[in-house]
C-alpha cells in the first residue's frame, strides 16, 4: 500500500517532505510516492512524479485538479499533504477512495501577516475564516504532522481533533557525522554566516544595522543562499550605504555540499528572524539544527520560541532581540571577544543535536504512525467509496 505525498508548491527535492520525511519511509519499507510540481529532480530511492505548473497563484490553483485525477490514479492507502490545498484534495480523495489523509503542518497558515495580497482590513476576517475551516476539515483527517511543537496551539488535541505527531526539521546523524566540523575557537576575524533562504524578514536589515555598531570594525557576514523574497539588490544597497560593501557579502544559492563546507568556515551562525509574524514565533528551522551539527554557535532570535527555548535549554548560542541591533551587535561583541565561548557553544550544540535533536527519532514516530493508520485500514471492514461524513478520524490517544 502506498503512502501518496501530495504537493503543490514544494520540490521535487524538498528538504522536508522528500530528503527527510519520504525517504525515511521508504528506507522503513514503505512503498512511496511523490506527485509534485516540475522544475527539480528527485532524489534517489524517493518514486516521483511531476506535473507542468504555470507560475504565480493561477497556476497554483490550476494545478490542483490535476493533482486529484493523480492521486485517484495512485490509489494510496495514504495521502500526506503538503499544505493546505493539497490538505482539500486529500480529502476530496479519501471520499471518493477512503484513503487515510495526513496533514503536514508546516506554518501557522491562518497568520495575518501572511494575507498580504489582501486588503489589511480584510486579513483579520480572513484568517478567522481559514482557521474555522481547518476545525471543518480536521474533523475528516486522520493525522496533523507538526513541523514544531508551538503549531499544537493552532492543532489542539480533542475528540473532534486527529492525533497529533511532532516531526521536526532535524538532521540524521549519519549527515551531521559526514559534515564538515567548523573551528569556532580559530583566531581572526569573527566571521558570522547565514545559512539558507534569507530575506526582510528573515533578518539581514537587523544584522546588517548590528554588524555597522559592533565595536570591532573587522567582523564579517556572509549569507549562503537565496533571497527569497527578491531582496538581495536592497541587501549589497545597504550594506554599501552603511560602509559594509567589503564585509557584508552573499554567495547566492549553492549546492548544499559546496555551502555547508563554506558555512564551517564561520565561527558563528545566524537566525535572527523579526518579531511580529505567528511562523517566526512557531520557527524551528533546518538552518538551527545545520548549524549546530557544523558546530557553530548560534545567535537567535527571542521571537522564535522553540529555537531560542532549544538555545537556552542547551547552551549553543545567544538569544536576542531582533528588533533591536544594539543587542544583536552586543551578541557579536561577546562572540568576537571570547574563542572559548564560541567553542563552547558549537561542542554544546553537537553534543545536543546527537543525543536529543537526531533526525531518527522523529522518523521513527512518523512510521509508526503511518504504521497505525495502515493497521487501521486493514482491520476495517470492506466498503466502497465513502461519503467525507462517514470517514472521521479516530480519536487521539
Amino acid at each position: 500500500m502506498t503512502i501518496l505525498f501530495l504537493s503543490s508548491t514544494h520540490h521535487a527535492d524538498d528538504r522536508r517532505v522528500v530528503a527527510l520525511q519520504a525517504a525515511s519511509l521508504a528506507a522503513a519499507g514503505f512503498a512511496v510516492l511523490h506527485l509534485c510540481r516540475d522544475g527539480r529532480a528527485p532524489p534517489p530511492g524517493v518514486p516521483t512524479r511531476t506535473l507542468r505548473r504555470r507560475p504565480g497563484l493561477p497556476g497554483r490553483l490550476a494545478m490542483l485538479p490535476r493533482l486529484l485525477a493523480g492521486a485517484l490514479r495512485a490509489r494510496p492507502a495514504t495521502i500526506q499533504a503538503s499544505e493546505p490545498d493539497t490538505w482539500a484534495v486529500a480529502l476530496l480523495a479519501k471520499g471518493l477512495t477512503g484513503c487515510r489523509v495526513v496533514f503536514d503542518v508546516h506554518e501557522d497558515y491562518a497568520d495575518p501577516h501572511r494575507l498580504t495580497r489582501l486588503p489589511a482590513w480584510l486579513r483579520r476576517p480572513a484568517a478567522g475564516a481559514i482557521r474555522a475551516a481547518f476545525r471543518l476539515m480536521s474533523r475528516w483527517t486522520d493525522a496533523a504532522v507538526l513541523a514544531t511543537p508551538v503549531l499544537a496551539e493552532r492543532f489542539p488535541a480533542g475528540p473532534d481533533r486527529p492525533p497529533r505527531v511532532l516531526v521536526r526539521n532535524l538532521v540524521p546523524r549519519a549527515e551531521a557525522e559526514a559534515m564538515p566540523r567548523a573551528t569556532p575557537e580559530a583566531g581572526g576575524p569573527l566571521r558570522l554566516v547565514a545559512l539558507g533562504a534569507m530575506g526582510r524578514a528573515r533578518g539581514w536589515p537587523v544584522a546588517l544595522a548590528a554588524l555597522a555598531r559592533a565595536a570591532d570594525p573587522t567582523i564579517r557576514l556572509e549569507v549562503i543562499g537565496p533571497f527569497t523574497d527578491g531582496s538581495a539588490a536592497d541587501f549589497a544597497a545597504t550594506a554599501a550605504r552603511l560602509g559594509l560593501a567589503d564585509r557584508a557579502t552573499a554567495t547566492g544559492p549553492l549546492p548544499r555540499p559546496q555551502a555547508l563546507a563554506r558555512a564551517a568556515e564561520a565561527q558563528a551562525a545566524l537566525v535572527l528572524f523579526a518579531p511580529g509574524a505567528a511562523n517566526h514565533a512557531a520557527a524551528l528551522p533546518h538552518k538551527l539544527f545545520e548549524a549546530m551539527a557544523l558546530g557553530l554557535p548560534v545567535v537567535v532570535a527571542e521571537t522564535c520560541r522553540p529555537a531560542a527555548a532549544l538555545v537556552r535549554r542547551t547552551g549553543c548560542g545567544l538569544v536576542v532581540d531582533s528588533a533591536d541591533p544594539a543587542a544583536v551587535a552586543s551578541a557579536f561583541a561577546t562572540l568576537a571577544a571570547d574563542p572559548t565561548l564560541r567553542a563552547r557553544m558549537g561542542a554544546a550544540g553537537r553534543r545536543a543535536l546527537a543525543a536529543d535533536y537526531a533526525w531518527e527519532e522523529d522518523a521513527s514516530r512518523l512510521a509508526a504512525l503511518h504504521r497505525r493508520l495502515a493497521r487501521a485500514r486493514e482491520e476495517a471492514p470492506p466498503h466502497a467509496a465513502r461519503r467525507l461524513s462517514d470517514t472521521r478520524h479516530p480519536s487521539p490517544r
